[in-house]
């Protein structure tokens, strides 16, 4: 589902402007409609970020393929540039919480739908601004365990995590299962 929202996206919004959606994230706003929170890259290699509405509209035309009537509408309300960021604010990284603060001229506060789309979004702005903007982006309040890549750790996403969890859940219960001598 989220692939196809993506493709929509992209294909509706972000190509005729000359640039492609890199990443994106469901987001809770006080009005009504979906709303996500997108990171494009232009032609020009200028990354943005954005918060997109998505509403439900009737078609401009009759399309015999929608049961619904409905289709989806998709409109920027607020845009910023990348370079602009000054700290992406977690809030606080010992508590699983999807709300976190992006500090520009002014502090725009967001809430993620689930902490993992928090982290995403984290992970995708810091290795934006280091391959466009050759600068690391200032993370403040995130368990940087889950942000930047270890030994174990990479880009290649949650089921290396998963493992390694595999791996030490592994290894205690066979350490559980060792005699310990009554000496």
């Amino acid at each position: 589902m989220s692939s196809l929202l993506r493709e929509e996206m992209d294909r509706v919004l972000f190509r005729p402007e000359g640039q492609k959606l890199k990443e994106f994230i469901e987001i809770e706003e006080k009005q009504q409609g979906r709303h996500f929170l997108c990171v494009s890259i232009s032609k020009d290699k200028e990354a943005q970020i954005s918060v997109v509405l998505c509403r439900r509209v009737k078609p401009s035309r009759t399309n015999k393929l929608q049961k619904s009537g409905l289709e989806d509408s998709y409109e920027k309300t607020e845009i910023w540039a990348l370079e602009d960021l000054l700290i992406l604010d977690g809030r606080d990284p010992d508590t699983d919480d999807p709300c976190f603060l992006m500090h520009f001229d002014t502090v725009r506060s967001v809430r993620a739908v689930s902490c993992a789309a928090k982290y995403t979004l984290a992970r995708c702005l810091l290795s934006l601004s280091r391959k466009y903007h050759h600068t690391t982006l200032k993370l403040k309040n995130f368990d940087l365990m889950y942000i930047q890549p270890t030994a174990m750790y990479s880009d290649r996403g949650d089921c290396v995590v998963l493992a390694q969890i595999c791996f030490y859940a592994f290894n205690l219960v066979c350490l559980s299962l060792c005699p310990v001598p009554l000496a």
